[in-house]
């Protein structure tokens, strides 16, 4: 059941790439444009969300936000914007639009402005999140706890966990037919944008031996990344395991190749987050991962899947070893990950929405700008 009442709501990003905070962010004015919600952005002129907002039917009001003129003119030009849009939210997502964004909003005695952690990495200056802002939000909870531990007060922070768009179950994958592997071999896969962070050394320290002893298994990496792309396969190659480990680069087919793979690896270093941990879940994959961050919250450690200390190889290449050895167990561990994806619903975009909705109304009735009669009923 949707709220009582429609709130306006305006989010800000200074980023101009589009990676995983756009796509929050996207996502999120989405789920909740679809529970009866009005929304806006501002962005800037050249970034990749401001054209994929437009696309999908949202008014995107566009300025510069580099540089200090940029950041005088943008708080008076998005006063106006405030003012004229008569906005109950603005939400803000990184440093740069929060100093102009949320200055903006305190001009214009916006109800609620909350500034949106995405980052695992360490806090620096408080400045945009203490006084400018009036609640914070995190896409997990230990993202939560390090916003807690740089001295902000718990009970203006909460976690609203990202969203994953679940894609429909697909019926035969046709990864193995594209690679020339059969049924009987082993596939691990492994889809991460190819950065040092995202830990593939790592995984090839680890699964070399594996591959090296059993012809029959395979690591597939999807993800595109220069140099690294080139520096794995040349690696690779001079490991003589060529055949063995498949660099797919960027695919637009990603649950094709999910529906392919035995079960799912990553030895990510940091992480936020973690989405890739669920939808690979929602695929009925095992999962192995790192335990930093917040990927123990998109897993459930011995159930779903198997969490291993980072940078700890000996560690992560008994867990690679006991699901290739056992497929009986990761068959367990896919199946049940995909009910908790798909019929517990933790981590939909519908979820996204409802949590969002629920915090901001929350906040709103916190700070004395709506009634309990106003709050959601689902």
């Amino acid at each position: 059941m949707q709220a009582k009442r429609t709130l306006r709501i305006i989010h800000s990003e200074a980023a101009t790439s589009f990676g995983g905070q756009e796509h929050r962010i996207f996502k999120e004015m989405v789920a909740m444009r679809d529970r009866g919600h009005y929304l806006e952005a501002i962005c800037q002129p050249d970034a990749e969300l401001t054209q994929k907002l437009r696309d999908a039917g949202f008014i995107v009001h566009t300025l510069y936000m580099d540089g200090l003129i940029n950041i005088i003119k943008g708080i008076f030009q998005i006063r106006r914007i405030l003012r004229t849009g008569n906005f109950d939210v603005l939400n803000t997502h990184s440093r740069q639009d929060t100093l102009i964004a949320a200055a903006a909003g305190r001009l214009a005695k916006i109800p609620l402005i909350v500034r949106t952690r995405h980052l695992a990495s360490k806090i620096g200056s408080l400045l945009t999140y203490t006084w400018l802002p009036h609640r914070i939000s995190t896409v997990s909870e230990y993202v939560r706890q390090q916003v807690i531990a740089r001295g902000i007060a718990s009970e203006l922070v909460e976690t609203i966990y990202t969203g994953v768009v679940l894609a429909p179950p697909v019926e035969k994958s046709s990864l193995r037919r594209e690679l020339g592997l059969s049924a009987k071999d082993t596939v691990v896969g492994c889809v991460a944008v190819m950065r040092p962070n995202k830990g593939h050394h790592y995984l090839l320290d680890a699964i070399e031996p594996i591959l090296q002893s059993q012809k029959n298994v395979h690591l597939v990496l999807v993800g595109g990344g220069s140099p690294l792309m080139e520096a794995l396969q040349e690696r690779v190659k001079a490991a003589g395991l060529a055949a063995q480990v498949h660099f797919m680069g960027t695919r637009k087919d990603v649950p094709n190749l999910l529906a392919g793979f035995d079960f799912f690896a990553l030895a990510t270093q940091l992480e936020a987050l973690g989405t890739v941990f669920v939808e690979a879940a929602s695929s009925g994959l095992a999962v192995i991962g790192t335990d930093v961050g917040g990927v123990r919250e998109m897993m459930i450690p011995g159930v779903t899947g198997l969490l291993v200390p980072p940078q700890d190889t000996d560690a992560l290449r008994l867990a690679i070893q006991t699901l290739v050895d056992h497929p009986d167990v990761r068959l367990r561990m896919g199946q049940i990950g995909a009910e908790r994806i798909w019929k517990d619903g933790i981590f939909t975009t519908e979820r996204l929405g409802q949590r969002t909705e629920e915090v901001y109304l929350k906040w709103l009735q916190d700070l004395g700008f709506i009634k309990f009669e106003d709050q959601i009923l689902s």
